[in-house]
């Protein structure tokens, strides 16, 4: 059952200290990190910090639409702003203070001449596509964990991300483990609408004829997922039908990548892989480019 609260709007870094003073005895804070136009599966990560940190633990949303994160031909400008609905969305979750930055709070010298490198963890496959994506979100995230971080030393600081932006939450581990943050990572299993499409602020941006033509990304996971008993090659191999398949549908879909790779390091595991790793896949249908994965347990070969 829902924790419905009054949630406390801060928009300004001071108002959002000045505020955040009030939940310094907290036993634990937990923080959701957002770019709004929130979704139920946002309110799936805000209800599961809520109930790890209890009644009287704090729950804390940031809504910010990094632009370190947007390459030159990405859709910044075209990304939806729905704050209101957004904090309607929190409050029927259970967070007890939104914090919304403007751009200038967050970098409020400009452009911040120093950054987090991703690292070769971050120059593969969504890296790949997108230059520059994991050190600009790394950034943020390093910097609002910092804002987030409790007063007292004895409090709890939780961070909840979600399973379908599965590099973004290697790569978050990694940092918090490499430099030291004193922040545990929760990893959210993804949530999908009825019909098996991953919950994204982007799914907005597509049509009926569109979307039938996304349902091919989870049709090829379940595919793969399927295979994972007869190992690496089967996997890929059913997955890749499927996706085949879809790029003769009208919108057809346009594959970025399919990627069967280790789970910390996102390097492709060999056809001999047994064990843990995630079948990623990412394509274009129409303008929208979606992702999507599935971690899998990869057991032996067909004979």
């Amino acid at each position: 059952m829902a924790d419905t609260r009054n949630t406390v709007l801060a928009q300004g870094r001071e108002e959002f200290e000045e505020v955040y003073a009030a939940y310094a005895s907290a036993p634990a804070v937990a923080v959701v990190m957002t770019m709004g136009a929130l979704h139920e599966g946002h309110a799936t990560l805000i209800r599961t910090a809520r109930e790890r940190v209890g009644h009287d633990g704090a729950v804390l949303v940031t809504v910010f639409v990094n632009p370190l994160q947007f390459g030159v031909n990405e859709d910044l400008d075209r990304y939806p702003r729905t704050l209101d609905a957004d904090l309607v969305v929190c409050q029927e979750a259970g967070a007890d203070l939104v914090f919304a930055p403007s751009v200038e709070d967050v970098y409020p010298d400009g452009a911040p001449l120093v950054r987090i490198s991703a690292g070769p963890v971050g120059a593969v496959l969504e890296g790949a596509s997108r230059p520059g994506h994991f050190d600009g979100m790394l950034t943020v995230v390093a910097k609002l964990l910092h804002l987030t971080e409790p007063f007292d030393t004895g409090t709890e600081h939780i961070a909840f991300y979600g399973q379908k932006d599965a590099q973004q939450l290697a790569l978050i581990r990694r940092m918090v483990a490499d430099l030291n943050f004193r922040t545990e990572v929760v990893a959210v299993p993804t949530v999908r609408e009825v019909d098996g499409l991953a919950l994204s602020s982007r799914n907005r941006y597509l049509g009926l004829a569109d979307r039938a033509t996304a349902l091919a990304l989870s049709r090829a996971l379940r595919a793969g997922e399927a295979e994972a008993a007869h190992g690496a090659a089967a996997v890929c191999d059913a997955a890749s039908a499927v996706l085949a398949e879809a790029a003769h549908a009208t919108p057809p879909l346009v594959l970025d990548y399919l990627a069967l790779v280790d789970p910390t390091t996102f390097a492709e595991v060999p056809a001999n892989h047994f064990g843990p790793a995630v079948l990623a896949v990412a394509a274009r249908v129409g303008t929208t480019r979606l992702i999507d994965n599935v971690p899998l347990v990869i057991a032996g070969a067909r004979s």
